[in-house]
């Protein structure tokens, strides 16, 4: 993976827009590259709204300090701010997580209120096993990249940020966790339509 620069000018002015792109090898000695991820525009008119936005807590200071950030090769024309400079070539991506559309389906989820009829219906087991998570695990995986649960558990999971997003620590869900979770819903089929009805 690297770090692609693209200059733009609009209005007469340069723009300058970031992106983490990643080479694949094909047949034939080709290489195809993939974009993975826009990290946006960073030019002087947007270095200007980070310098006043821009705070930092140091331990033991009672007061923030007001620093700047800003690609290695701009120079600073104000020395109202501290500076650190972002060395845009030495940056890595590490794992890379789906955020978003995880971060959307439960944003549908609390919309729909499902806690409200999940909670007294899952609740956590006694060895820690949190069911109403599980499940939330399951409903953001049909959703978003439906596949087995053989395949949630061994790659889906671990390349979302359900995980940050659930507050839960492990990487990986077992997966018979997932087979009970769904045994438990079949019970709930008929009032779990019953309740979207009335939602």
């Amino acid at each position: 993976m690297f770090l692609r620069m693209t200059k733009r000018i609009k209005d007469g002015k340069e723009h300058r827009y970031w992106s983490i792109v990643e080479n694949h090898r094909l047949s034939g000695g080709r290489i195809a590259q993939k974009h993975v991820l826009y990290l946006g525009e960073i030019n002087d008119s947007q270095r200007e709204a980070w310098w006043r936005s821009i705070e930092i807590l140091e331990h033991g200071k009672q007061t923030p300090r007001r620093i700047s950030l800003f690609p290695e090769d701009r120079m600073m024309q104000s020395n109202a701010h501290d500076v650190i400079h972002v060395h845009v070539n030495q940056m890595r991506l590490k794992r890379p997580r789906q955020w978003g559309a995880c971060w959307m389906a439960l944003l549908l989820w609390d919309k729909l209120q499902f806690d409200r009829y999940w909670a007294d219906r899952l609740p956590p087991s006694r060895e820690g096993t949190r069911w109403l998570n599980i499940l939330k695990i399951l409903v953001c995986y049909r959703l978003i990249q439906p596949g087995s649960e053989w395949r949630l558990h061994r790659e889906w999971y671990g390349n979302s940020a359900l995980a940050d997003l659930l507050g839960e620590e492990a990487e990986v869900v077992p997966y018979q966790n997932l087979y009970r979770c769904l045994d438990k819903l079949v019970e709930h089929k008929e009032g779990v339509f019953t309740f979207l009805k009335q939602r």
